[in-house]
């Protein structure tokens, strides 16, 4: 028989631990984030509902995204021990130069609808990570502004072609005058995927005051308050716009793109030039013969065509077909920093991260993004010491292989 008593305060003083309140209401907010799915649930209670889907959202029945975390999921370790792994280095070089990560920031659109910090507030954390950051054709500040805010970040511009060819090169050319290093052509973009969401919403760009949105608004007074009191929300690079996010896209984009354009764009561009959506290896050989220093394997996150091939199954055969000639890139359902080793190890020299960084952006601002750089720096280290590797640079094929 166990003999029970009263506790002593003495013995319960002990157990007692107080968390001390430090920092404001965001710093402590962040400070409970310890995934990147954690700082999406945050986001997802503070931004309204349309906000939120256009981000967390993909095309149709959104099948092609679901395979691109599910193939994540299917991913086996195969670790080795018993090696010094208690220095691990992460970094890599891309495009010739070193990233302290293998890692880039990808382009996305209307980003300071996500918070009005938008797109400079991501270039700061990645010039303080040291990686590259990828300003949208889309995006809501300009090339001139952002090379302003961050000169010393490593800034590329991608580039979605449009029926106004003279635009797209104005465009080009004001990149290339601005200082950025790279060009990120986008080719998987003839016309707008159907982003149900969206259209469920009732989602435009900018939002519309609607009883919806009103009765949202009294909900997320904080985002709304936000966007009200600071700059107006603007495309830095159209001349107008209105409507729905689809509708923006077919007016604008050129579904008559060709291999041509990517010939005319590598004799234009003295700068490295990168291909972004790349599904299959021939697409890939063409694009690299065609001039490309680089390209992303993407299905453009599930937002476009519903059920495109899933990146991470065809990396070993784009690195295979053209990984002697050109550097390959991954995107697509990367939340965690075990991904990005994943994805380094069947032969990509690095990942782009598009979703986790607006998570994060909707949850806290810059803090909100430097909050994910931190977890996923921090997931890849750890992932590295597990598998006994102490650089990104020995990570090889045999280290990791898709169960099922």
């Amino acid at each position: 028989m166990v003999e029970r008593r009263a506790p002593r305060w003495s013995e319960l003083r002990e157990l007692v631990r107080t968390r001390p309140r430090t920092g404001d209401a965001t710093d402590r907010r962040l400070a409970r984030a310890v995934t990147v799915g954690d700082l999406r649930e945050i986001a997802r209670r503070r931004a309204p509902r349309a906000v939120f889907d256009y981000t967390d959202g993909a095309a149709g029945r959104e099948i092609g995204i679901r395979r691109s975390r599910e193939a994540f999921e299917r991913v086996e370790f195969r670790p080795s021990v018993l090696r010094d792994v208690s220095v691990v280095d992460p970094s890599t070089t891309v495009l010739g130069r070193p990233s302290a990560l293998p890692l880039a920031f990808a382009p996305t659109g209307f980003t300071r609808l996500m918070h009005t910090e938008g797109e400079v507030a991501v270039a700061r954390v990645a010039e303080r990570v040291g990686v590259p950051h990828a300003l949208s054709t889309m995006g809501t500040t300009s090339v001139e502004a952002l090379a302003a805010a961050v000169p010393g970040a490593r800034r590329w511009f991608q580039l979605y072609l449009w029926r106004d060819r003279e635009a797209s090169a104005d465009l080009v050319a004001r990149a290339a005058a601005a200082g950025f290093e790279a060009l990120v052509l986008t080719v998987d973009t003839p016309v707008a995927g159907p982003r149900l969401r969206d259209v469920r919403n009732g989602f435009t760009i900018p939002p519309t005051l609607t009883l919806r949105t009103v009765a949202n608004a009294a909900r997320h007074p904080h985002w709304w308050v936000d966007l009200l009191t600071t700059e107006p929300l603007e495309f830095a690079s159209l001349r107008s716009w209105g409507g729905t996010a689809a509708e923006l896209a077919d007016r604008v984009f050129e579904p008559a793109a060709t291999l041509a354009d990517v010939r005319e764009l590598r004799e234009r561009w003295s700068g490295s030039l990168v291909v972004k959506g790349v599904q299959t290896a021939d697409d890939a050989r063409a694009v690299v013969d065609a001039g490309a220093d680089a390209v992303v394997v993407s299905n453009h996150g599930g937002r476009q065509l519903d059920r495109a091939p899933t990146p991470l199954e065809e990396l070993p055969a784009v690195v295979a077909a053209v990984g002697d000639r050109a550097e390959v890139y991954l995107d697509g359902g990367i939340l965690d920093g075990a991904d990005v080793v994943a994805a380094v190890a069947l032969g990509a020299r690095a990942c782009l991260v598009g979703r986790a960084y607006l998570y994060g952006l909707m949850a806290g601002g810059e803090r909100g993004v430097q909050r994910v750089a931190d977890i996923l720096a921090a997931e890849i280290a750890r992932t590295l010491q597990l598998l006994g590797v102490p650089r990104v640079a020995d990570l090889t094929p045999d280290r990791v292989r898709l169960r099922g």
